[in-house]
């Protein structure tokens, strides 16, 4: 236990050095002026610090303050050695952060009890340190364990509907990707666009429910079939609804709303400007840009720009203006992205 004795009067300094090397495990770290116990710091390191109050330029309060400028030393246990039995100086040193005090003309005994007590209780301080550390590592360490299952659970879901449909799989992790790229473009925090980028590629998780003879169809669909692929957002949200995992919740709530319109034209239900969700917005972007890009048996890939050229025209009326914007800005991302696949889009891929 290294304890911290400051003192300008150098017999002093030597005896309190003397009477802190009698207390078991102490050593002590010696100063003759609170300049050069300053200029250590906060390179020091000490567990208690015993400062004499009456000193030149820093009184023992003044020192007392500038030291619990650091951090480092802001929990830690000071005692105040004075002669001064005033109650206004005592109150002084009190707010000032010190625990304790120590009359001079010191009294060998008394300062050993106070140092073994302090001593004691650092330790045991230190010990609940360690141990609240220790519950918080694994807390987190849970917490992780936890997430990854909730998206391992996603993916296995997502990859369970590829399988009625090869495309939807490269699709929906390709628009997991574009999201989080719009989503950080937009100023979201780092979790959440992560949460997004998991999340998103369950927006189409609702085909599942939609008859193979309109959801491989190749043609235009008739006015029935389009009703009927028009249930899968209603259909996505109701399978993953209702679950006590955040990103469940959250891929719920993207696959409900993932074809709404800003202007209120969309479906299922017709919501408009900030009624939909804003993960759904973000995703509506993302979805409609690698529907475009991509070639399917029944259609053409359109080019990036004529692709951008669209959302951008739309703005406003079937997309966010907002979203529009931040896929403006994150377009170095996505067409980075579109240059190198996640390598689980590749391995979904194969599965299917």
């Amino acid at each position: 236990m290294n304890i911290l004795v400051v003192d300008d009067n150098k017999t002093n300094l030597v005896l309190l050095k003397k009477l802190v090397a009698t207390v078991d495990g102490c050593k002590a770290i010696g100063f003759s002026s609170p300049e050069e116990a300053l200029h250590a710091m906060p390179d020091l390191d000490f567990d208690i610090g015993v400062i004499d109050f009456q000193m030149p330029v820093y009184n023992g309060v003044d020192l007392l303050v500038e030291i619990r400028r650091f951090d480092k030393y802001r929990d830690k246990p000071f005692v105040v050695v004075t002669a001064d039995g005033d109650t206004a100086t005592r109150m002084t040193a009190l707010n000032a952060g010190a625990i304790d005090f120590l009359t001079k003309p010191i009294n060998p005994l008394e300062f050993q009890a106070r140092i073994r007590n302090l001593t004691a209780l650092t330790i045991a301080r230190n010990q609940l340190a360690d141990r609240a550390e220790w519950l918080r590592t694994e807390v987190e360490k849970v917490v992780n364990e936890l997430r990854e299952r909730e998206q391992e659970i996603i993916y296995r879901l997502t990859l369970a509907a590829s399988y009625k449909d090869p495309e939807t799989a490269m699709h929906t992790l390709r628009v997991g990707a574009y999201s989080e790229a719009i989503a950080q473009a937009y100023g979201l925090p780092d979790e959440i666009c992560a949460d997004i980028r998991i999340a998103a590629p369950m927006h189409d998780i609702g085909k599942v429910g939609i008859p193979d003879a309109v959801l491989l169809k190749r043609g235009i669909f008739s006015d029935v079939e389009r009703e009927q692929m028009q249930c899968h957002p209603s259909i996505g949200s109701r399978i993953l609804g209702h679950s006590r995992s955040s990103l469940l919740q959250l891929a719920a709530e993207i696959a409900g709303a993932h074809h709404e319109r800003w202007d209120g034209q969309g479906y299922p239900h017709r919501l408009s400007g900030a009624e939909i969700p804003l993960a759904g917005r973000i995703v509506a972007i993302a979805d409609s840009f690698d529907a475009l890009t991509t070639a399917r048996p029944y259609k053409e890939a359109w080019t990036i720009d004529k692709t951008i050229q669209h959302i951008q025209d739309r703005a406003g009326s079937q997309f966010d203006p907002q979203c529009v914007q931040a896929f403006i800005s994150a377009l170095p991302d996505i067409r980075r992205i579109m240059n190198a696949p996640h390598e689980r889009t590749e391995e979904s891929g194969a599965a299917a």
